[in-house]
């Protein structure tokens, strides 16, 4: 049924279903009546309401006339239904349809499903009706398939409920972590590090409370800035594994993704081994006190480290729950150990703990300890430095991106209230420890003040002790000395130690968790190639055994060395290079000004990113700078690999938008400068239809336009504008994807028209940007003209007088071989398609080996012999009627070695320039840029001009001069004086057969027939035209005389093209000229310039 605006439009007249679609219609009363009696034709609107007052009902306002209609529809029979009860095709007719707002139309609401990705994870993808499919009139009688409207329902190519109900139950048992468990909980764990146990109380003591409060706050910044900028990134669409490779790789394209991504899970692998063999120095310290030692500490340490990474690889592998689970327990025992130290500094200190240092909260301490107290070799930076991997770990959540319900939310939420719960600890712990412990402390309850004794002014002289003697000799307690002090402070000492126990096992197990995850998302995307083998996943979560294994391995080379003070600062500027990438992703996104850059964390500025990244990167150099400086060179290492080998990905990044911005910003800025000779390059459209179906005609012209010029290859689709639109939006891709395929730089533009001159006019007057515009025509020369429609000759020569009209330069390439070789691609798809088919056959033969006997094989066989192979119709003046061979170099090899000619590399030869006419230098620049090619380098230039013969010493100097002024290098200049002599009778005779069968002849005719063949024939040589033109007839085959006897050798000829004076020249008889001009020679360039100069002497 036809789909149309009228009241009964959706009426069936023998309604053959009760359920076809529902409809619920709110009678608006005397409101519409009196709508209706105030204006005869009132505007027709439709409304819909979707509010829940209204229970979801559909509100229609009726036309003038048709409530009835629509009461009288209601009561044939159609009742209302639910939404979930619609059919999406019409039961009556069998006419496809959709519904939406309860009409019957091929338009979609906005779903969600229309916007997924192919294969995405979080649902199928529905595609929604294309432009066409609503544009287009509906076709009748449309026969749906069966099962077709549960495919229409769910949405074209999605799969159908059971499918989905399938993907439901394969994703049942995946662990999903939310914001609390996946992020918060495990960058806590990552940020409060040993540094919080066991160096802070050292860090304040150096620095003092007030540049230690700066030194945390500062590392705070960094993070922080990190932090926001990770938000922006998180929300501006769905995130999927990979951490931090995932965001900098979708931010700012696979070559710094792929560059930061390997070098942050090495530094991942690295790490879990400086946090293991930390745990194993605690141990192997208590194992000292005890004197319980295995071997020594150094073996120790290695023995110790070895069975924790195990026991840690067998917690991972054993799942993701079971890992979580181990986090939330090492959380717990971090936090009683924090809470045991606070409590300790209120419980009275004893004797012991004042000859240590420890005095509980006394101002006279704070306030000594406020400024800062440098040791030999320390200073702020360097004390920075120690701090600042402390503050790190921002990333252990958004690592494992892939494990949590909801990315976008949980990662910003969860990192940045960890940044804060993790820094008021920081700052807690270093105020209360520098206000309760002195600096120095001998440890002797005998250093007490007696009656009569001399106090040094310090605090702890204060508190009755005398700890002078630390200023002259080292002492072992206080917090410049003391690593423990907080065991010490604290309420129960060995929880300190299970503290620390608990914070280097947890930032080991994120590690260990951490580095897998982002490497398997790196091997998936397939950047490095030889990494394929680590993508794979196993079990629900798909784990990536295989890369805990390899992270495992890199773990245990480390702990076997067992000295991590070289490589500790390199991790730290890897962790560093991560947040700077970061930070400027979010900038680069912002400051690109791509309208998908839309971050739901709204709390960013791309400055202050900038701000961030500019300042990990200076903190990367404090830290260390032969480190910073490592990082940096490995990054630019992968940096350049991964651009070099162009992985085939399109993630939309800010890179892309950037590049069109900045493509955007100079074409407006180029058209404000005006034109100069100097500057002029040819900028060319080239009439090859599809690029591959010409490509020696694109391969010369690309040779005089790479890294100069402009080049967009042209098609033309002449026909029905449905089919060719259709045909023409189908190529677009893959012939522009064939061009960056065989590095020619160019682009592809395609017109649908009525005629092909149609066509190419609108290209030559459309295409280009700004002063980026299209200043050359190149077209190859027509060479069976001779058998070619009229119409065909006429738009031929059209275009060229087109391309004049509009101030454009004409190039006419012919070879004598031709330039289409759309037969031979033609006859490869044909060997692809059989190939393809033997290939399927074989693979049939080998899986039903087993099964079937000798005569199940002839069978198959059989059928394989019945296979129908489609092959193209030949053309009726196609030289090529049926396909002989199987092997395209035997189908036409000229043609093939032909369309190859200037892909080669022209050996030692000439190129010659025959400048007849002053068409303002085009005829020279053309050449002489082709001598500056790789493959043209080896070619001289050979000049040859016209002049008189009592005058060719005189003109020789007089064009060297020009030549040389031009700065145009050449081998040898040609007075050519005999060109206006006339041709042999040969020659001549060959022109007259030529153009014989398109000759008038109406001399011999009496006036009345000569008239009547005019109007009926007028494309026709007239024998007065003939007459008049007689002399640039001979001068036409006279150069054809010259260019046999001089240029016969030439690797190309470059020739002024003659111009046909609108008019006055005949179609016909200006293509014999072309064809006369360039017969049996080399390949030549037929070049005529638009008369404005693009050759200068000035500087």
């Amino acid at each position: 049924m036809s789909l149309t605006n009228s009241p009964g439009a959706f009426l069936d007249p023998v309604p053959s279903h009760a359920n076809r679609f529902q409809v619920n219609v709110i009678s608006e009363g005397q409101e519409i009546s009196a709508a209706v009696n105030d204006d005869p034709d009132p505007p027709h609107y439709e409304e819909t309401s979707f509010g829940d007052d209204s229970q979801n009902r559909l509100r229609i306002s009726f036309r003038p006339g048709s409530q009835g209609c629509y009461d009288n529809f209601l009561q044939n029979g159609d009742t209302a239904k639910s939404d979930a009860t619609l059919h999406a095709y019409d039961s009556h007719t069998n006419t496809y349809y959709l519904q939406t707002f309860g009409h019957n139309t091929v338009d979609a609401v906005p779903k969600i499903e229309y916007y997924r990705n192919t294969g995405s994870v979080s649902g199928p993808k529905a595609n929604r009706p294309s432009l066409l499919d609503i544009h287009e009139q509906l076709a009748k009688n449309v026969t749906v398939a069966p099962g077709s409207a549960d495919r229409v329902a769910n949405g074209d190519g999605m799969p159908s409920d059971e499918q989905a109900e399938d993907k439901e139950d394969d994703k049942t048992g995946v662990v999903k972590f939310g914001w609390v468990k996946g992020v918060l909980v495990r960058c806590m764990l990552n940020i409060w590090g040993v540094m919080l146990f066991i160096r802070l109380s050292w860090i304040v003591g150096e620095a003092g409370i007030g540049l230690g409060v700066i030194i945390i706050c500062l590392s705070v910044v960094v993070t922080t800035l990190t932090g926001i900028s990770m938000s922006a990134i998180c929300t501006n669409g769905v995130v999927r594994g990979g951490g931090a490779y995932y965001l900098i790789s979708r931010s700012l394209g696979p070559e710094f993704g792929g560059s930061i991504g390997l070098i942050f899970a090495f530094a991942n692998a690295v790490a879990v081994a400086m946090y293991v063999v930390g745990f194993a120095e605690t141990v192997v310290d208590l194992l000292k006190e005890s004197g319980s030692m295995m071997v020594d500490p150094t073996n120790d340490i290695r023995i110790i480290g070895s069975i924790t990474v195990v026991i840690l690889l067998g917690i991972s592998v054993a799942g993701m729950e079971w890992e979580a689970k181990a986090q939330v327990i090492l959380l717990v025992i971090l936090l009683i150990a924090i809470a045991n130290f606070f409590i300790g500094t209120v419980i009275p200190s004893n004797n012991e703990k004042k000859s240590r240092g420890f005095f509980n909260y006394q101002a006279s301490i704070f306030a000594e300890n406020f400024g800062p107290s440098f040791t030999k070799g320390e200073g702020f930076f360097s004390v920075f430095a120690i701090f600042f991997p402390a503050a790190t770990g921002i990333l252990a959540g958004a690592n494992i991106s892939g494990d949590l319900e909801d990315p976008q939310d949980a990662i910003p939420r969860g990192t940045m209230l960890a940044i804060f719960i993790t820094t008021v600890a920081y700052l807690a712990v270093a105020i209360c420890v520098a206000a309760c412990v002195v600096r120095d402390a001998t440890g002797s309850m005998n250093d007490t003040i007696v009656s009569g004794m001399n106090c040094n002014g310090s605090a702890a002289c204060g508190l009755g002790y005398d700890f002078s003697r630390c200023q002259h000799e080292p002492c072992q307690y206080g917090l410049m000395n003391n690593f423990q002090v907080m065991s010490m402070v604290s309420g129960f000492g060995p929880l300190i130690t299970a503290g620390i126990f608990s914070a280097t096992l947890s930032s080991a197990l994120a590690s260990l968790v951490s580095a897998p995850k982002v490497f398997q998302a790196l091997c998936k995307d397939n950047i490095f190639k030889g990494l394929q083998f680590f993508a794979k996943g196993y079990g629900k979560n798909n784990e990536p055994l295989r890369g805990y294994f390899l992270t495992f391995v890199i773990a245990m080379a480390f702990i076997l060395i067992a000295e991590l003070n070289v490589i500790a600062p390199i991790i730290s500027n890897f962790f560093l290079a991560s947040y700077a990438l970061i930070n400027f992703s979010c900038f680069h996104a912002s400051y690109a000004k791509s309208p998908g850059w839309r971050p739901a964390y709204g709390i960013y500025n791309m400055w202050v990113s900038l701000f961030g990244a500019v300042l990990c990167c200076a903190v990367m150099f404090v830290i260390n700078w032969w480190a910073a400086v490592i990082t940096y060179v490995i990054e630019l290492f992968l940096y350049i690999y991964v651009t070099y080998k162009k992985p085939d990905v399109n993630w939309g990044s800010s890179t892309q938008a950037l590049s069109y911005v900045s493509a955007l910003d100079n074409a407006l800025e180029l058209t404000m400068v005006e034109d100069h000779v100097k500057n002029f390059r040819p900028q060319c459209i080239v009439l090859t239809g599809g690029p591959m179906t010409r490509p020696a005609l694109l391969d010369i012209t690309h040779a005089f336009t790479k890294n100069s010029g402009l080049c967009i290859c042209c098609e033309v689709f002449v026909g029905p504008r449905k089919l060719c639109v259709t045909e023409m939006n189908s190529g677009m891709v893959k012939k522009q994807a064939w061009l960056i395929k065989n590095k020619i730089k160019a682009f592809y533009a395609a017109v649908a028209a009525d005629c092909f001159r149609d066509g190419v006019r609108s290209l030559l007057q459309a295409s280009g940007l700004g002063r980026m515009k299209p200043n050359t025509l190149v077209i190859g020369f027509k060479k069976n003209w001779r058998k070619a429609p009229l119409a065909e000759i006429e738009n031929y020569v059209g275009i060229i007088h087109d391309a004049f009209d509009f101030e454009i330069g004409v190039v006419i390439v012919r070879i004598s071989q031709g330039f289409d070789i759309s037969q031979v691609l033609q006859v490869q798809d044909e060997l692809e398609k059989l190939e393809q088919e033997r290939l399927a056959l074989e693979a049939t033969i080998k899986d039903n080996g087993g099964e079937e006997e000798s005569g199940g094989l002839r069978g198959l066989f059989k059928k394989a012999g019945k296979l129908s192979i489609t092959k193209p119709s030949p053309k009726k003046d196609s030289s090529i009627n049926t396909i002989q061979s199987m092997h395209v170099g035997e189908f036409n090899q000229k043609l093939v070695e032909a369309s190859a000619q200037f892909k080669k590399k022209q050996g030692k030869g000439t190129i010659d320039v025959w400048w007849l006419f002053d068409d303002g230098g085009l005829t020279l620049l053309i050449p002489y840029i082709l001598t500056l090619r790789k493959k043209w380098k080896d070619c001289k230039l050979r000049i040859y001009v016209g002049g008189k013969v009592n005058r060719i010493e005189e003109e020789k100097i007089a064009m060297a001069s020009l030549l040389s002024k031009f700065r145009i290098k050449f081998a040898d200049i040609h007075i050519i004086g005999d060109i206006n002599i006339r041709p042999n009778k040969e020659s001549w005779k060959v022109f007259e057969e030529m153009i014989e069968p398109y000759r008038l002849h109406e001399s011999c005719k009496d006036l009345t027939t000569a008239e009547k063949l005019k109007r009926e024939t007028p494309w026709k040589i007239t024998d007065a035209e003939l007459e008049a033109v007689k002399e640039k007839s001979y001068r036409q085959v006279r150069l054809n005389e010259l260019l046999q006897e001089h240029s016969r050798a030439a690797n190309l000829i470059v020739l002024s093209l003659p111009v046909a004076r609108k008019g006055s020249i005949s179609d016909l008889l200006y293509m014999a000229w072309l064809e006369m001009l360039t017969k049996n020679l080399p390949p030549v360039l037929l070049v005529r310039g638009n008369h404005k100069n693009v050759l200068t002497f000035y500087s």
